[in-house]
């Protein structure tokens, strides 16, 4: 691209930035990557709970470097009745460092061949003759840096999707989780805690081992309740977690989870990727494989746009057709599933949790469940000869999600 310091600039080092950073220079780009914060990896707003896939998509393998634990299964708890064991019978997802594991994937990053500048707040966007000027505060100086695409990975309120017309995703749930000592009563299970004490989401209970875990929740952005105090509240009033927590915390994080992608995730000389774009599973909350699934579509054709001296709106809408065909059914499955479930009160909620605990639905779940594609398992829970099990709200469940 004519006139330009860089081919293409990332905005945000987490894992999306650095995945979509390093596959943009894979593909011959000059790149530079920007960091709002001092370092990377901090501060963490993440659960710190990485899918198998996860993990395999951002292209590295599990290491004692970032890896704390691992998961096979959940317990699944309803306000009342029996707990849903779900068992996946190998390693599911890992329990990781996030601050090391974002540091693993900007290490890549540069390894490839990126720029990589901290202590950097994007200010302004401008797009002038087919040139992006990106007006950056580094170190307390302003500067203009000029680009041939500009790659948003900045996160739930991206300035780069705002400052380029784009808006930000509409609904975001609060959500805060803190890491405290519990006695977890098997470290290869996740406890989920569902109904009216997460309202609109879930609370959870992660193991990083046997005495410490990371216990938090999120909750619908229109609950009267603070998310402080929802959390304090199932802390103090869930016989399950009150037994098992030993009071104080280790570390408290605070965020927000974005549900629903932008209508619209491109502009001139302009991508949007992962929870910037709200390219998140609405059913779990996770957005690295999602993420990470996008950023690789975005780094590449934003390093061909650029070396091809054509960053338009038109070219670089293969990008948002790409990413939607790989994953945009999932999302909007997924989106089903989470108005369903956000939808029922505690007695159908428990209902639904008591309707799948027979042995065929749970071998079901055990042989289908995947945490990253939930629409498959919902197709094979609708076959004949689980159809005596399927009734009432599970039923209504059925036909709401597909």
């Amino acid at each position: 691209m004519k006139n330009t310091d860089f081919d293409v600039i990332v905005v945000g080092a987490g894992p999306v930035g650095s995945t979509a950073a390093r596959y943009a220079a894979i593909n011959g780009a000059d790149v530079l990557m920007v960091e709002d914060h001092a370092s990377v990896g901090s501060p963490v707003g993440c659960t710190g709970l990485l899918s198998t896939r996860a993990v395999t998509e951002c292209d590295v393998r599990p290491s004692d470097r970032f890896v704390l634990n691992s998961v096979r299964g959940a317990f699944v708890h309803p306000m009342k009745g029996e707990s849903l064991p779900i068992d996946g019978k190998e390693t599911k997802a890992y329990v990781v460092s996030r601050k090391n594991f974002d540091r693993t994937l900007a290490s890549m990053a540069l390894e490839s061949g990126v720029e990589l500048r901290l202590n950097t707040r994007a200010t302004d966007l401008e797009y002038v003759d087919g040139v992006q000027k990106l007006s950056v505060i580094e170190n307390g100086q302003h500067r203009e840096i000029k680009a041939g695409v500009i790659i948003g990975a900045d996160g739930v309120r991206s300035r780069i999707a705002r400052m380029a017309g784009l808006g930000n995703v509409k609904k975001i749930l609060p959500g805060v989780q803190i890491e405290a000592p519990y006695n977890s009563p098997d470290t290869d299970f996740v406890e989920l805690f569902i109904g009216s004490q997460a309202p609109g989401f879930f609370g959870w209970v992660v193991p990083v081992d046997d005495k410490i875990s990371r216990i938090g929740l999120a909750i619908d952005s229109n609950t009267d309740e603070s998310v402080l105090n929802c959390l304090d509240k199932m802390l103090k009033n869930n016989p399950h977690i009150a037994s098992r927590y030993r009071g104080g915390h280790l570390d408290l994080v605070t965020g927000g989870i974005p549900i629903g992608p932008l209508e619209k995730t491109y502009a001139e000389g302009t991508l949007i990727v992962g929870d910037a774009a709200g390219q998140v599973k609405p059913t779990s909350g996770g957005g690295i494989y999602t993420g990470a699934a996008c950023a690789k579509i975005a780094g590449e054709l934003a390093a061909k746009a650029a070396l091809e001296n054509d960053n338009s709106a038109q070219r670089l809408s293969e990008y948002d057709h790409r990413w939607r065909e790989k994953l945009g059914k999932e999302l909007a499955i997924g989106m089903n599933i989470h108005n369903f479930i956000a939808g029922l009160e505690d007695e159908k909620m428990d209902e639904l949790i008591a309707s799948m605990n027979k042995e065929s639905i749970l071998e079901t779940i055990t042989e289908y469940g995947d945490m990253d594609h939930p629409s498959i398992v919902v197709k094979k829970l609708l076959r004949p000869s689980n159809s005596r099990h399927l009734l009432g709200v599970f039923s209504a469940f059925a036909k709401a999600v597909l």
